[in-house]
Order: structure tokens, then C-alpha cells, then sequence
């Protein structure tokens, strides 16, 4: 068997995570820099290609088994009815494949569904120093800066094997003075493991079965059992509550910043950067301060986002600027520019050199190549041809209260400044609007549409209508004004 192929990897996720105080999710559904906590866990899990990947489920266990349904298909979900111990849920998931025919043969990875930092890398070390050695089990440890609280390591002598493991209301001060500790992860023999946990008992305060228990089992049974120390000890931190929560998401976006850095991005201001796993990009893309990259963003060569922006699913084309923007599900072309203040919602898709100004909000619309939306303006189900700039405080008015309507502005059109377009409606290619017009009609390539009364001014209006106001004054003192320079005029 592979190092990097065990025959099982188990993922315990069925506790309560009554430390989160959340009546409406799970703990293990909490999320960490874009993916849930079992997610992360799972996504470690797939690194090492296991043959079986079981994650066992308890508290809440529809909205965990649909969370991986949907998302890690490739998981098994087991269900521990009870929450009887660790022991007890490693069980039940090496029952549930028994039942299903699946017989193991080879390592078995138990790892927990709340330890977010934890890579692939990591647990492949742990495998291969398993399988290297031939332990009846080996455990994934750390050396930390502060073990209160954690169960200590306690070690042979003679060749470093794990002589037991003790918790820290049992241990001595010379035990509690030991800084490396059990993280909970752990590589088996698969029969070795059956086996141990068949003699598990529950007599322990909590009457629980504890899978810890099953290192003292195969120790004393002359299998031995080893030990791997993790590279960066914040790999095995384990989530309780939310501040936990909090301290895990920085440490993992620190890690994803530092990681894009070295690919080539340049990250001005790296405290108030935010990324996802799922985000990638290419080299010399920049990333301005205070900016949020989520989901499957991806940043184009040379581009630049920022400052202030909030990105979500997008797309940023190679030359790109989007500056103090939001955007959803949006593709901006290369060399495009959008924001400030910018709104780009799901389906907006802009072409290369296209142009999404200030206060603008795109959504379901399409800009080709070189189009311009510069100021202050809504644009839904729209989409507009090459070349064509289209005027401030424009709309396409796309819903009439029951269903959506598409507006067409052809290539190189000039549209005027507060036009109202009425959908569906169709603007010719190379075709002007009037400013102030509300187009309801389809205007043929080449021609101006005009949709406006004709102006009429009402001499001397406000003075008799609003007597007394500073503007009536104003009116009154022009009025003199212009009296007095026509009298000159005159003589």
C-alpha cells in the first residue's frame, strides 16, 4: 500500500460543538476562509487518495449529510446515532463498510472534522513514517508554545516509541512540563484497529469509548505504537468556539496570502487581505488593501483589484482595474476597467477594455469590447455592442412587475445622458438617443431617438407665483439688470 493511498481515511464529525452556541449549525459546518470545517477536513483527506472515505455524523446530521452530498460527493457519510465516545464512532464507521462488503486491508487515517489547518501533506507524513516503521498505530503530535490542557506524550527511552499518552488532570508536574501532545489524528494497521476496538470498554467517568484507549491495548499487545510530530503545530488545531474560529481564519488566510505572494501576487497590505482556498491568479496581479477575494475568484495576469472591493465567484482578466467594487459571479474582460463604487452582479460580463463606472450596477448584461458605462447608471439583461458609450443616468428599465424584458444596444451606439429604455427594445447599431429620452420603441441603426416634449419657458413665473422667495428676489434683480444695460444700450 502506498504511502499516499491508505486504504481508509475516517473523518469524526458528529459532535455537538456545544461551545459554538449555535442553535442553527453545526460545528463542523462553520465556515473557515471560504470552506466549511469538515470540508477542509475532507479536502485533506482526498489529498492522500484513500480507497474509502468515510465521514461519521451525529448532531444535526441531515444538514451535514446534505453539506457533503452536495459539495464531497466522493465522502461516505455514517451516522453515529448516540455520541459514545471516539472509540465508538471509529466503530460504527469500520461497521458500516463492513456491512457494505468493504473489508479493509492496509492504514486506516482517523482524523476530526474540526481541525481546519490540517493538509494533506501532513497526514501523508504521518502515513508514510506509519507504514515506514510498521506501527500497530501511529499518532500525529505537536510540540506547542502551551499544552495546558492537551494530553501529553510520553515516550520510550530506548527508541522513541509512544510509551502512553496522558491527560493533563492525571499527569505529574514533570509530565505537564512536556510540551508535545496528542493531536487526536492518527494512522492504523486496519485488522489492528478492529481488533483493539473490539476489547475498548466503557468504564470511564464519561462511560464513553475512548479510541485512545486502543494505543494501550496494541501496546501491551507487542505492537508498537509511534509517533510523527507535526511540522507547524497549528496544524492540528482543533475548533471549540468562535474565537477559536477567529484565530483559524486568520492563520489560514495567512497562510493562502503568503502562498499567492510567492506565486508572483503582490499583496500591498497583507492584514486586511482576505482570501479563500478556492481563489487562484497569476503573476504580477495586485492586490490593494482592504480587499476580499471568495469562492473560485480568479485574478488575471497584471491585474489589479482594489482598494475596498469585494469579489465573489469573478473573474479579473489579465491588465485588468477593479477598484472599490462589488462583484458576484462576474467576468471582467482584459484590460477593463470598473468602479469606483461599482456593482456587478451575477451574470455581468465585460469584455476586453470595456468600461463600468462610478456607481454603475451591472447584472445579467454584456459589454463588448471597448463598450462604456461610465456614470451612475442600472444596467439589467442588457447587452450592449462594441464601441457604444452609453450616457449618465441611464436605465434599462427590464421588469415590468411580472417578468424580465431584454434591452439590445447595438455596436458604436451613442446613447444620451437620463434615457429610459424600456425593454425589449432594440437600439440599430451606430444609432444616437436624445438626452432625456424615454425609449420605448426599437430605433434602427444610424437614426437618433427622441422621446421628450418640446421645451416652453413661462416668462416671469416666479415672481408672481412665489413672491418673496430669494429666488423671486434674484429674478427681480436680473430683471433690473438687464433693464438697466438695454436703457445704456439704447441712448
Amino acid at each position: 500500500m502506498s504511502a499516499n493511498s491508505p486504504a481508509a481515511v475516517i473523518v469524526l464529525a458528529a459532535g455537538g460543538g456545544t461551545r459554538m452556541k449555535s442553535n442553527s449549525l453545526p460545528k463542523v459546518l462553520h465556515e473557515v476562509c471560504g470552506r466549511s470545517l469538515v470540508g477542509h477536513a475532507v479536502a485533506a483527506a482526498q489529498e492522500l487518495g484513500p480507497e474509502q472515505l468515510v465521514v461519521v455524523v451525529g448532531h444535526m446530521r441531515e444538514k451535514v449529510e446534505a453539506h457533503l452530498a452536495a459539495g464531497y460527493p466522493a465522502a461516505r457519510s455514517v451516522v453515529q446515532v448516540e455520541q459514545k465516545g471516539t472509540g465508538h464512532a471509529v466503530r460504527t464507521a469500520l461497521e458500516a463498510l463492513a456491512e457494505s462488503g468493504v473489508e479493509l486491508d492496509g492504514t486506516v487515517v482517523v482524523t476530526t472534522g474540526d481541525a481546519p489547518l490540517l493538509t494533506g501533506s501532513t497526514l501523508s507524513s504521518l502515513v508514510g513514517a506509519h507504514e515506514e516503521q510498521g506501527n500497530g498505530v501511529t499518532v500525529l503530535t505537536a510540540v506547542v508554545p502551551d499544552a495546558f490542557g492537551y494530553g501529553r506524550i510520553l515516550r520510550d527511552d530506548v527508541d522513541g516509541a509512544v510509551a502512553s499518552i496522558v491527560e493533563e488532570k492525571d499527569a505529574t508536574d514533570a509530565q505537564r512540563a512536556i510540551a508535545e501532545i496528542n493531536s487526536g489524528v492518527y494512522a492504523f494497521d486496519a485488522k489492528l484497529l478492529a481488533e483493539a476496538l473490539g476489547r475498548v470498554t466503557t468504564d470511564n467517568v464519561q462511560g464513553e469509548e475512548y479510541l485512545t484507549d486502543t494505543l494501550e491495548i496494541l501496546r501491551t499487545g507487542g505492537h508498537r505504537v509511534g509517533a510523527v510530530v507535526a511540522g507547524d503545530f497549528r496544524d492540528i488545531l482543533g475548533i471549540n468556539d468562535r474565537v477559536q474560529l477567529a484565530q483559524a481564519r486568520r492563520l489560514l488566510n495567512d497562510r493562502l496570502v503568503e502562498r499567492a505572494m510567492r506565486a508572483g501576487v503582490t499583496v500591498v497590505d497583507p492584514a486586511s487581505t482576505w482570501l479563500d482556498v478556492q481563489v487562484s491568479y497569476e503573476p504580477d496581479a495586485v492586490v490593494l488593501p482592504n480587499t476580499q477575494l471568495q469562492g473560485s475568484t480568479h485574478l488575471g495576469e497584471g491585474c489589479e483589484v482594489g482598494p475596498n472591493s469585494t469579489l465573489k465567484d469573478t473573474r479579473v482578466g489579465a491588465g485588468a482595474h477593479v477598484s472599490n467594487t462589488t462583484a458576484d459571479r462576474a467576468v471582467v474582460g482584459e484590460a477593463a476597467s470598473v468602479g469606483p463604487y461599482a456593482y456587478l452582479r451575477p451574470g455581468a460580463v465585460l469584455a476586453r477594455k470595456a468600461k463600468v463606472g462610478t456607481y454603475v450596477e451591472i447584472k445579467n448584461s454584456e459589454l463588448g469590447e471597448g463598450a462604456k458605462v461610465p456614470h451612475l447608471s442600472y444596467i439589467g439583461d442588457t447587452t450592449i455592442g462594441e464601441g457604444t458609450n452609453v450616457g449618465a443616468a441611464s436605465v434599462t428599465v427590464n421588469y415590468d412587475g411580472v417578468n424580465k424584458h431584454r434591452t439590445v444596444i447595438g455596436a458604436h451606439c451613442r446613447t444620451g445622458s437620463d434615457n429610459m429604455f424600456i425593454a425589449p427594445v432594440t437600439i440599430g447599431d451606430g444609432a444616437y438617443t436624445a438626452a432625456g429620452s424615454v425609449i420605448t420603441s426599437d430605433v434602427p441603426a444610424g437614426a437618433l431617438g427622441v422621446s421628450r416634449a418640446q421645451q416652453r419657458n413661462i416668462p416671469g413665473w416666479v415672481e408672481r407665483k412665489r413672491p418673496g422667495t430669494s429666488s423671486a428676489e434674484a429674478a427681480a434683480a436680473a430683471g433690473a439688470a438687464g433693464a438697466g444695460v438695454d436703457g445704456v444700450a439704447g441712448v
